[in-house]
């Protein structure tokens, strides 16, 4: 579990988040909802620690990673993977080479068995047959499955996804949205999902956190979610027109 106290962050005499208290559970897609430029972003780096937050602490399995040396900072990161809005992936390594650029990081394997690994990552992420390929020459949505299996690599324990559908069309956005759920319950990790996509949200989100105002403003279930009386939520949800004939199919609930 990933547990942030009382978190805050500015920049400069401008504050981009206040006071954020949440909790994001084992087991659990934990999906961070939000208009562009309203903090989310900000907040998933405060907790992988890309920035420091101006105040309050994240803790890993109840343990303060602000407090933490650097040597125990390097451990814990070794734990974290990540997966970028763009993937991220190096154009001048292929696929496989990609998959495996953590474990000659990070791992103390032998070739041959970072090379295993790596080909079992992409197994499972349904990518065979592309190994010696080179991201430009796939596509998009197998980019991002890529990407996946290169944040699964080292077997992480907490898990963070940036706007994974981002660019992407429907179909191919369900299947990503699939293969996040279907890992974050086979490995059992923290998986934490930054996204504005709220057909993502109804299809794989189990918590729900609504960045707004600087605040957490808003947090539950699906359905919570849909019954929600809260009016910026219901105003951020449904301005969608599918969400609005959810609504309606529910009876305006």
């Amino acid at each position: 579990m990933i547990e942030v106290r009382q978190l805050s962050k500015s920049f400069g005499e401008v504050e981009v988040l206040h006071d954020i208290n949440a909790q994001f559970h084992k087991g659990k897609v934990n999906q961070v909802i939000g208009k562009s430029g309203s903090g989310k972003s900000v907040l998933a780096k405060c907790i992988v620690g890309l920035l420091a937050p101006t105040s309050g602490e994240v803790l890993y399995s109840g343990e303060s990673f602000q407090q933490m040396d650097k040597e125990r900072k390097k451990l814990l990161r070794q734990e974290i993977g990540m997966l970028f809005q763009s993937s991220a992936l190096f154009d001048s390594l292929t696929v496989l080479e990609n998959v495996m650029f953590p474990l000659r990081m990070f791992a103390t394997m032998s070739p041959a068995e970072m090379r295993e690994r790596a080909g079992s990552c992409l197994k499972r992420v349904r990518i065979e047959g592309q190994d010696q390929k080179y991201p430009a020459e796939i596509s998009g949505g197998m980019q991002k499955r890529v990407g996946i299996a290169r944040a699964i690599a080292m077997q992480p324990k907490y898990l963070f996804v940036d706007e994974p559908n981002s660019g992407l069309d429907p179909q191919t956005s369900i299947v990503i949205d699939e293969l996040i759920k279907e890992l974050t319950e086979e490995f059992d990790t923290t998986t934490l999902v930054i996204t504005h996509d709220m057909n993502s949200v109804m299809g794989i989100a189990d918590h729900i956190f609504f960045i707004h105002s600087k605040r957490l403003w808003w947090q539950g279930t699906r359905d919570e979610l849909l019954r929600s009386d809260n009016q910026e939520l219901q105003e951020f949800i449904f301005a969608g027109s599918l969400m609005r004939q959810v609504r309606q199919a529910m009876g305006g609930r």
